[in-house]
C-alpha cells in the first residue's frame, strides 16, 4: 500500500513539475494562446487543431524560427483566409507568446 502511494505521489509530482517550472512569461503566453488561438489551433504538445487547416502551435518552429516571429506579430498577422482574424500584439504580449512557443519546440 505504501509503495502504491509513493508511486502515485511521484507520478503526480512529475505531471505538475513542468507547470511549476514555467516562467511567468510562459504562463501568460500559454493563457493568451488558449484564449485567443485555441478555438482553431492546438496550443499544446499533443492535441489536434480544432480547425483542420490551422497548424498546431507545436509545429510552428518547423516552419518559422520562433525568434523571427516577433516582428510579424508586432506588425500584425494577416492571412489569406477568413477563418483567421487579423490581430496585433503589444511588445509584452509578443514576449509572452514567444516564450510559450519556445516551450513547444
Amino acid at each position: 500500500m505504501l509503495r502504491f502511494a509513493l508511486r502515485q505521489a511521484l507520478v503526480t509530482l512529475l505531471a505538475i513539475t513542468p507547470a511549476l517550472a514555467a516562467s511567468p512569461a510562459e504562463r501568460r503566453g500559454k493563457a493568451y494562446v488558449i484564449s485567443h488561438c485555441g478555438r482553431c489551433h492546438a496550443t499544446d504538445r499533443v492535441s489536434s487543431s480544432p480547425l483542420k487547416i490551422a497548424p498546431p502551435f507545436r509545429t510552428l518552429h518547423l516552419r518559422y524560427p520562433v525568434e523571427t516571429l516577433g516582428e510579424a506579430l508586432a506588425e500584425g498577422i494577416y492571412t489569406g483566409h477568413a477563418e483567421m482574424p487579423a490581430f496585433e500584439l503589444t511588445p509584452a504580449q509578443i514576449h509572452d507568446l514567444l516564450s510559450y512557443l519556445k516551450t513547444l519546440e
